[in-house]
């Protein structure tokens, strides 16, 4: 993650920890110190992080996401999971692949420091890892993660369960961004933050 001040992007330590909102808590606190050494220690600041997490790895890669990509990919979580969910024959198409062995969730945590006190949101995205990866649109895991359907209202059903907006059993590499975004786990942790925030005093 970066973030810039006077277009220039500041030195900041990745936290190894084992929860998204304790790594986005110490990156707010590096940058609010940088920004202090500036002068400018009352200006808001937002910090967002996110990561996959894979149920039956015990929450592997989570916090860890980047450096998993950037080392074994998401063809190693496939090799990780190989043999896992994997369904009989006579288990229906849509939803192969499903299952609490390659269930998992994207979660997103972001910050906001208004000048006075800090702020957070947390969204998720639940779904399972593919058999396979998808390739198309799309970044990171996207192309071997499947995504819950979604109720008319937005909010997700529990896997395998039929929704109001789905990628049909296709991973987000294989859907358009647009469909996507309806999912975005990104999105909602900054949906919550706003609602932490609350509506400003008239």
């Amino acid at each position: 993650s970066q973030f810039l001040i006077a277009g220039q992007v500041p030195e900041v330590l990745e936290p190894q920890a084992d929860s998204l909102l304790v790594v986005a808590k110490e990156k707010m606190r590096q940058a609010r110190e940088i920004l202090s050494s500036l002068g400018r220690g009352d200006e808001a600041v937002l910090v967002e992080d996110a990561g996959l997490f894979i149920d039956s790895l015990g929450g592997f890669p989570g916090v860890y996401s980047s450096h998993a990509l950037a080392t074994i990919g998401y063809s190693g979580i496939l090799r990780l999971l190989q043999g896992i969910g994997e369904l009989s024959t006579d288990a229906p198409a849509s939803i192969e692949g499903s299952g609490t062995d390659r269930s998992a969730y994207f979660q997103a945590v972001a910050a906001l420091w208004d000048g006075e006190q800090t702020h957070f949101g947390v969204g998720l995205c639940p779904g399972r890892i593919a058999l396979a990866a998808t390739e198309g649109n799309g970044f990171g895991f996207d192309p071997i993660f499947i995504p819950d359907d979604l109720r008319p209202d937005g909010n997700p059903l529990r896997s395998g369960e039929r929704g109001a907006v789905s990628t049909e059993g296709i991973p987000f590499g294989g859907v358009e961004m647009v469909v996507k975004q309806e999912f975005s786990h990104r999105r909602r942790a900054l949906h919550a933050l706003i609602l932490a925030i609350g509506a400003p005093s008239a």
